[in-house]
């Protein structure tokens, strides 16, 4: 029985939901429609049509409103017209809430209250039911309004411009007020932002820059481009601070480069020729590609060059002077090696060469003087014996000493040829059963005792005997002494083979 009473409190509040779904399908049907014709854009209640105020222009509409029941073509042409109207006025809104987002009461306020007003009068056509009339004037808000929309861009380039040429003039605050209207102008502008952060500090930039100009006259160069960095790592783009820090750095380098030239100068005067190159290398350094620098570096070398090439000058006719004819020729080839075009060199070293030949042969007929025994070697030696003689005259007709060593080389080899050309009787002994010959003379056969009359030299004495080993005796003639007697037997017995 419960069960039954509870199905029918269900199905009753079914049937009471349903019929309040139908009572609202009804309203939105039947009384939605009136509530939308008495209420729309802009939303204030309609007046009545029998309160409706005449204005000029719209007789036809109060005709036909006198005359009672709208018809519905009329109707028609009325909500046709209304929407016409709130599409502009829909366009015309969104435009004033950019223009208001991009702060044109501040760059336009004129033009955007005109286009206001303008609205505003259409507002007056649009609540009279005048709504084509309401459409111009919404149309001519919106147009003008559009207009704004278009000028942006150009407004914001002037606000910026006007930044611009505040920061040239230092006036910060104007700097500050252009940059802050072009930000409001452009939001989202990078540009308008920066620009705005340095006109915030322009004036602590300004006063940076008088410090560093202050320092910089008073020679402070140093601290002056300590100033000018700091105001530049304020602003980077401030045009003055970059053109001064430029400048300051140009005058230190300028200084620094001064200064160098005139220590390698300074070095160069005095002598210390290693010490004005490295100043003139710091100059370079300092200035790379000077040819101020690189002039001077070439001139300081030059002069190491002609000093060392006085040097091995001095030198070797000191070798010269003291007949040190290989030092000379060495010294003569070390100054060529630094200027190959070098005459004296040249000619110094072509007569050392010449001397040192010379002196050469003559020390080696002096050293080996039983060398001379050879009639080519002797004939040799007297050809070089009359060039050295007629070498000491030319130099002694020219005024030149021939120098102590070739003087005595001159005499001592005179000399020489002359000992060895004087033969000596040299004795010879043997066992009367020995054939001796000597060589490069004569086959002397056998004896016991022989004398035979020889020049210096070197000899060889042979001696041979049948049954007997041969035997070769070497002995020398001196120019002032020989062997008292030469023995050449054979007496070593060779077995005989049984």
């Amino acid at each position: 029985m419960a069960g039954k009473q509870g199905s029918q409190a269900v199905s009753r509040w079914v049937w009471v939901s349903l019929a309040a779904l139908v009572l609202l399908a009804l309203a939105v049907i039947f009384v939605l429609p009136g509530v939308v014709e008495r209420y729309e854009l802009p939303l204030v209640k309609r007046p009545e049509p029998a309160a409706t105020e005449v204005v000029a222009g719209s007789s036809a509409n109060s005709g036909r409103n006198s005359g009672g029941n709208v018809s519905p073509f009329e109707e028609a042409q009325q909500a046709r017209q209304r929407r016409a109207a709130q599409d502009i006025l829909a366009s015309l809104l969104e435009r004033q809430s950019e223009l208001e987002a991009f702060a044109v009461e501040e760059w336009a306020p004129d033009a955007f209250e005109y286009a206001l007003a303008q609205a505003e009068e259409g507002d007056v056509f649009y609540r009279q039911g005048a709504f084509e009339q309401a459409e111009t004037l919404y149309q001519q808000a919106d147009d003008g309004l559009a207009a704004l929309q278009s000028a942006r861009d150009n407004e914001y380039q002037s606000a910026m411009a006007r930044g611009e040429t505040a920061m040239t003039d230092g006036d910060a605050e104007a700097a500050t007020a252009a940059f802050e209207l072009a930000s409001r102008i452009q939001p989202s502008s990078q540009a308008a932002a920066d620009a705005l952060d340095r006109a915030r500090v322009l004036e602590d930039v300004l006063a940076l820059l008088v410090e560093g100009q202050a320092l910089a006259e008073s020679g402070q160069l140093e601290s002056a481009r300590d100033r000018y960095q700091k105001a530049l790592g304020l602003d980077a783009a401030h045009p003055q601070a970059q053109s001064l820090a430029s400048d300051i750095e140009q005058q230190i380098i300028d200084r620094n480069f001064s200064t160098a030239m005139s220590a390698g100068f300074t070095s160069l005067q005095a002598g210390d020729t290693d010490a004005a190159i490295s100043a003139f290398e710091n100059a370079l350094a300092i200035k790379p590609g000077s040819d101020q620098a690189e002039a001077a570096i070439q001139q300081a070398r030059d002069q190491v060059e002609m000093s060392e090439i006085a040097r091995l000058r001095e030198q070797a006719e000191d070798h010269e002077e003291n007949e040190r004819w290989q030092e000379a020729v060495e010294a003569y080839q070390q100054a060529l090696n630094l200027d190959a075009n070098l005459v004296f060199a040249q000619e110094g070293k072509d007569y050392s060469q010449r001397r040192l030949q010379l002196d050469q042969l003559m020390q080696a007929n002096l050293d080996d003087p039983l060398r001379l025994s050879d009639q080519a070697v002797y004939q040799e030696a007297q050809n070089l014996l009359g060039v050295a003689t007629g070498l000491v005259a030319d130099l002694r007709e020219d005024g030149v000493h021939p120098g102590d060593r070739l003087l005595s080389q001159v005499d001592e080899l005179a000399v020489v040829l002359e000992k060895v050309v004087i033969p000596k009787n040299i004795t010879l002994n043997s066992d009367g059963m020995t054939s001796v010959t000597l060589y490069r003379v004569a086959e002397l056969g056998t004896f016991e005792q022989t004398t035979v009359s020889l020049t210096p030299g070197r000899y060889v004495a042979v001696g041979t005997r049948s049954g007997y080993r041969d035997v070769r005796e070497e002995f020398v003639v001196g120019l002032d002494d020989a062997p008292a007697a030469v023995s050449i037997r054979c007496h070593d017995q060779i077995a005989s083979a049984e």
